[in-house]
């Protein structure tokens, strides 16, 4: 019941359209039944009428009700679904304002065929949330406490019995229905999340499938999602006939009840005889408004399951949580680091082993500082620690805490170029624009002319409006990371923070946009990340990391000076040359 009132809390602010879509369906039905009745009583007072102007009112109340039944139709369906679209743009903006904040940190162990799964295919199960499950039950008690009303007004028994057929469908079967698909709907909603997220992994990893051989064994495992899913979808069917059989059954015998009961009022004179088959009539024409109840009940597992996955994730808590009072965005870009420690399950059961351990150093502005080490040394936390993707003690900016600023306003400080790019589906143009949408022509080119760049795209039929395709594989990794270098220089910041800049690289290609990046870096401070010993002569100052903690520091010529890793490092990367 929490997540079904959760889920209602997203009609709130549409409660006018609810109360209207509820009065229009409760007026179709209405109209459906007057249709039933009126038609009945025409057809019943033809046979005794002795003149044309007898059948006058019912002939006209017979066109009427059937011109609104169909003009209520339509509004309703138009209302019902502009509401529930409307419902579904609230829900997807609400998600992915939920889960913004938890990136990276929150969602980098989720699976991204899992993830999309919630984002698309939970989102729109719950597009019946409305039409299905929420207004079939308010409007069948507009219609049972009418139609109790209008049979009880021929005889009470009459209304008592029709009553209670229609609580019969409504109540009984809704709860039969449930009582079969409590897990059912949660199965379907599993097991559809589990092939999709295989296939959109196989689909990502086809390369590396074909590659090892392994694409038979993936297949077979989505095979068996497949079927999986398949039987969940079966046994769910086979319910749908269980019920709509028990529903025919229920209406049949309702029905028939009313005719039985209706034939001796009729007979000795308490009911009009050409009120017998409105009567029968209606009532067969009443179940229409409880008919979908039990589908309503089965619909319903399904969409709360769905809406316990979206909540399931948004419902974290962010790793990285703004101040309540936060600094001004820092005037000075003076960086200081002071007995670093981090571990990226610091709550775990048992301790994780530290990925940073005690680091201090600083970068003042305009300083050029390098960070070396073997993989796994923690270079890239260290990166991620600064963009405050995750947050920890020891780090200071303009002299504060980086945890008092907002992490907008620190991510303002710094230009980040990752070891993994990621382009978008767009054109080259609008990757780069990420970086400063106002950015013109001239701001491009020179961007791209920096990052050895620009040649390449001019070149290309389209130029910069040339598209990448998905994640940018229309472009080699080279390619890739010259774009995200691009980006970048465009964003034009205090601090560059350059993580493995030229590992897709060629070594000519690399020593020039080595030159030219310190070229453009003079004013500005850097911070180079690497393992590759290349263009380390002109930096200010190296930390070698060795396991997270820092072994030796100093510059290029008495690092190479010195019997230590530094060295090592160097002599394994030039051991060809030498």
């Amino acid at each position: 019941m929490k997540t079904l009132s959760r889920l209602s809390s997203f009609l709130l602010p549409f409660w006018p359209q609810v109360l209207l879509a509820v009065l229009l369906g409760a007026l179709t039905i209405g109209s459906s039944i007057a249709l039933m009745s009126t038609s009945a009583w025409l057809i019943s007072t033809a046979a005794i009428a002795r003149s044309v102007a007898d059948l006058g009112v019912s002939v006209v109340s017979t066109r009427l009700f059937g011109v609104s039944r169909a003009v209520f139709r339509y509004v309703e369906r138009l209302v019902s679904h502009s509401l529930t679209f409307r419902i579904l743009a609230r829900l997807r903006v609400w998600f992915y304002q939920a889960i913004e904040p938890l990136a990276p940190a929150r969602l980098v162990s989720a699976r991204s065929g899992d993830l999309l799964s919630r984002v698309i295919a939970d989102v729109e199960t719950l597009d019946n949330l409305f039409v299905r499950v929420l207004a079939p039950p308010m409007v069948a008690v507009v219609i049972v406490l009418a139609m109790a009303v209008f049979m009880g007004s021929f005889d009470p028994v009459l209304g008592l019995v029709i009553t209670a057929f229609l609580l019969a469908v409504g109540v009984g079967l809704t709860a039969f229905s449930l009582f079969l698909n409590r897990t059912l709907g949660r199965q379907l909603v599993e097991s559809r999340s589990i092939l999709r997220a295989d296939l959109v992994d196989a689909v990502q990893g086809l390369p590396d499938l074909i590659a090892f051989g392994q694409e038979s064994a993936w297949l077979e495992r989505i095979n068996a999602s497949g079927r999986e899913f398949s039987r969940t979808q079966t046994r769910m069917a086979q319910l749908n006939g269980l019920q709509s059989g028990l529903n025919s059954l229920l209406t049949g015998l309702g029905a028939w009840l009313m005719l039985f009961l209706a034939i001796p009022l009729v007979s000795s004179g308490r009911i009009e005889g050409v009120y017998l088959a409105v009567i029968v009539l209606a009532s067969m024409a009443s179940f229409e408004a409880v008919q979908n109840l039990p589908q309503a009940a089965q619909l319903l597992e399904a969409n709360l399951q769905s809406a316990r996955r979206l909540f399931e994730i948004a419902d974290q808590s962010p790793a990285v949580t703004e101040p309540t009072d936060p600094l001004p965005q820092p005037a000075c870009a003076d960086l200081h680091v002071r007995n670093l420690s981090f571990s990226y399950e610091p709550e775990a059961e048992h301790a994780a082993p530290l990925v940073l351990s005690n680091l201090s150093f600083d970068l003042p502005a305009g300083k050029k500082l390098a960070i070396v080490g073997p993989s796994g040394a923690g270079k890239s936390t260290l990166a991620n620690l600064l963009m405050r993707f995750w947050d920890a003690e020891g780090i200071f900016l303009d002299g504060r805490d980086i945890r008092a600023y907002r992490q907008v306003d620190v991510r303002r400080m710094f230009s980040l170029v990752s070891q993994n790019t990621y382009l978008f589906n767009a054109t080259l143009r609008e990757n780069l624009l990420l970086a400063r949408p106002w950015a013109t022509q001239q701001d491009i080119e020179a961007a791209c002319r920096a990052a050895q760049l620009h040649d390449f795209i001019v070149s290309l039929p389209n130029g910069y409006e040339t598209m990448v395709g998905e994640r940018g594989l229309q472009l080699s990794g080279g390619e890739r990371q010259r774009v995200a270098i691009a980006r970048a220089l465009l964003k034009d910041t205090p601090i560059f923070i350059f993580d493995e800049p030229t590992a897709n690289l060629d070594a000519a290609t690399e020593r020039k946009l080595i030159e030219t990046l310190q070229a453009v870096m003079q004013s500005r401070s850097v911070l180079w990340i690497t393992h590759r010993l290349i263009g380390l002569e002109g930096m200010d100052e190296i930390l070698v990391l060795e396991a997270g903690r820092i072994v030796q520091r100093g510059t290029h010529a008495e690092l190479l000076a010195q019997q230590g890793l530094y060295r090592t490092l160097w002599d394994l990367q030039n051991r060809a040359l030498l």
